[in-house]
């Protein structure tokens, strides 16, 4: 196993960006879930339109 390289300043940047980038995508992907939740709640859970309802939810996030 190699040793580790200490962390400059630029590869401290670059892992802080990644991970709020990642942080971001996550909770964008539990707002549109959550979106997506209370459409099919509201049509009462009828099957075969949860793609609809997430594309939907998604458009709304988008905006």
């Amino acid at each position: 196993m190699e040793p580790t390289k200490p962390l400059t300043k630029s590869t401290r940047k670059k892992a802080t960006v990644t991970a709020n980038s990642e942080h971001m995508q996550e909770e964008r992907y539990s707002h549109i879930a959550v979106a997506a939740y209370y459409k099919a709640q509201a049509r009462g859970f009828q099957p075969g339109h949860e793609l609809d309802d997430w594309l939907a939810a998604e458009a709304e996030v988008k905006q």
